[in-house]
Order: C-alpha cells, then sequence, then structure tokens
C-alpha cells in the first residue's frame, strides 16, 4: 500500500509540475530566486544565512563540521512545522507565483544550503555560489540525473567554482528548482489525502515529508560543497 502510494504520488507530481511551471515561466522562475535572495539577506523571523551560520559557528566552538550539523537539524525543524513555512512562502508570493507552502519551503531549504556554504568558505553573494545552492534543492539523484542528461552542466561544487558564471544557466536552474518542488508538493498531497485512510499515517507523512526531504538536502550540501579557505 506505502509503496504504490508513493509511486502514484510521484508520478503525479512529475507529469504535473513542468505544466504549472510552464503556464507562467518567468513568474515562476522569479519566486524561486527571490526566494533564495531573502534567505541569504533575511526574510521576517529568520536573520540572514551567513548570521546564523557564524551564531552556529561560534556555538559551536569554532567547529565547522559542528556548526554544520545544527544548521541541518534546525533547518529540519523549521521545515517539518509546515505552517510556519507556509507563512514564511507569504513572503517571497508574487502576484502570479507558485503555492506558498513551495516557496516558504524553498526559502528554508536555501537558507540551509547558503549557510552551509558560507560555513564551508563560499560567498553567497556570488551568482556561482548561488546558481549551486539552487541546483542543491534538486537533490543528489536528480542532479546527478540531469547532469547525465546534459540539462544541467555540472554538479553544486563544480558550479560554485567555475571560472565564470553563465546567466542563462540562472534561468534553466530555477525552472528545473521550481518543477521540481512542485513534484514535491503535489506528490505530498496525494500520499498525505490517502493516509488518511488510515488512523496517525496520514498526519505522520504530512509533518515529515518536509522534514525528511530537507534533511537529505542537508547532508547532500554539506557533503557536495567541500571545504574551502574562509575569510
Amino acid at each position: 500500500m506505502a509503496g504504490t502510494t508513493k509511486k502514484l504520488a510521484t508520478a503525479v507530481g512529475t507529469t504535473l509540475a513542468p505544466k504549472l511551471v510552464a503556464l507562467a515561466p518567468e513568474a515562476s522562475n522569479s519566486v524561486i530566486q527571490h526566494a533564495l535572495h531573502r534567505a541569504i539577506v533575511g526574510a521576517g523571523p529568520l536573520p540572514a544565512a551567513a548570521a546564523a551560520a557564524e551564531k552556529q559557528l561560534a556555538e559551536q566552538k569554532g567547529n565547522v563540521d559542528k556548526a554544520v550539523r545544527e544548521v541541518i537539524e534546525n533547518h529540519v525543524a523549521l521545515a517539518s512545522l509546515g505552517g510556519f513555512a507556509t507563512n514564511l512562502g507569504g513572503l517571497v508570493t508574487a502576484a502570479v507565483s507558485l503555492p506558498a507552502n513551495v516557496t516558504g519551503l524553498a526559502l528554508i531549504q536555501c537558507r540551509m544550503v547558503a549557510a552551509i556554504a558560507h560555513l564551508r568558505g563560499y560567498d553567497v553573494d556570488d551568482p556561482r555560489v548561488r546558481a549551486a545552492i539552487l541546483t542543491t534543492l534538486l537533490g543528489e539523484e536528480k542532479v546527478d540525473r540531469q547532469v547525465r542528461k546534459k540539462r544541467l552542466p555540472a554538479p553544486p561544487m563544480a558550479l560554485a567554482t567555475a571560472p565564470t558564471h553563465d546567466p542563462d544557466l540562472d534561468r534553466i536552474v530555477a525552472a528545473e528548482v521550481t518543477a521540481e518542488l512542485l513534484a514535491r508538493v503535489a506528490g505530498k498531497r496525494l500520499a498525505t489525502t490517502v493516509g488518511k485512510r488510515i488512523p496517525v499515517l496520514g498526519g505522520v507523512v504530512g509533518a515529515g515529508t518536509d522534514g525528511w526531504v530537507t534533511y537529505r538536502i542537508g547532508r547532500y550540501a554539506a557533503k557536495e560543497l567541500r571545504q574551502r579557505p574562509r575569510a
């Protein structure tokens, strides 16, 4: 039952997401880019990513790896609070936009990856690093698949350290991330609806999915964005 539900949810999300993005590609892409910007500079109750990273570094007495783990744990907790993520989405949602829970979750995950990048010695104001942050949101398996298909030029580490930045890459990555986030939300909603027929399961699915995906993205970022000299 659970396996069938997951496959059906994934199929629905994968089918619908590209069509939704195609309805308003520029609006969708700009919302994701704005979510990244707000994650880096701060949004509402959330301080800027670099500030959050430095706070964790101080609490861990300069141990970067421990600070990275704390950053991941904190953002997993935030992502698991669906209502909080939805409210954050309101900060970045435009008149023609993605659902608030999509943009709110994108903001949280962008902030997490940006904080990890900062701890590992990357300049989050660098457009190459920003492209790498967004690419990381796709997850390791999706990135590897899209690189093999030549839909993405390289994985996050290579993008962040490329000799130059290709402005067209921003549009490509934003479209990929938008479609992926919509696919996840569509799949989660279907799985939650089906899960409601079984006591407790529906609530577990709804509460745990965003946290689990955020955790995997955080671990991928921690592995992919290798340490560079910190200023």
